[in-house]
């Protein structure tokens, strides 16, 4: 009997491990997924867990309207909208490694951007194009907003599944129907702040 008990114990505990995990403890573990280029998500790819979706939410904050606010611990982009309330959008952010922090500002927008992976990606990553056209199966997306003079951009992605994970190479990715709307919100020379924690 002593036996039994504990190859059903052992069966219950392989049950467990087995189960998904929940997306809150999924977001604090850097996922190791490669970039996938050519890759169309589908529209149901696109919908995303409920507390990564796009909404408006209570945030205090000193900084003026249209200010973005990026939380990288947290997983969250933040469009400052007065009045104690933000427009909250759920983010894929740099892999362990690859965060950052400061201040910089958007200097340029593009629609459908073309994708140069940089060399030291390249060498990193042997398999990826040295260049692809902007287009659905683009890493970056529908849109890019780029930050400062730096190689770092707030764009698209065609990986979904990756929005609440640490896995990129230092930018901040969202679906494409966030990035359009963020795109179309914010214009160049908006102000951009990125945080590795929330402030006290």
């Amino acid at each position: 009997m002593l036996l039994f008990r504990f190859s059903f114990l052992q069966i219950v505990l392989l049950a467990f491990l087995a189960l998904p995990m929940p997306h809150a403890l999924a977001q604090r573990i850097d996922m190791s997924i490669g970039d996938e280029p050519g890759k169309i998500p589908s529209a149901a790819d696109e919908e995303l867990p409920s507390q990564f979706r796009r909404q408006l939410v209570l945030y205090r904050s000193t900084e003026a309207p249209g200010t973005i606010i990026v939380q990288t611990s947290e997983r969250f982009l933040y469009v400052v909208q007065g009045n104690g309330r933000a427009l909250r959008y759920g983010i894929g952010v740099g892999r362990e490694g690859f965060q950052w922090q400061g201040l910089l500002h958007i200097t340029r927008k593009q629609e459908w951007p073309d994708w140069t992976p940089p060399p030291e990606m390249i060498e990193r990553q042997p398999y990826l194009p040295r260049f692809m056209a902007g287009g659905p199966g683009n890493p970056m997306g529908a849109r890019a907003l780029y930050l400062g003079t730096t190689v770092y951009r707030i764009h698209g992605t065609n990986q979904p599944k990756t929005i609440g994970s640490a896995v990129s190479s230092g930018c901040f990715r969202l679906v494409n129907n966030d990035v359009i709307d963020l795109y179309d919100r914010i214009p160049v020379g908006t102000k951009v702040i990125v945080r590795q924690k929330p402030e006290l």
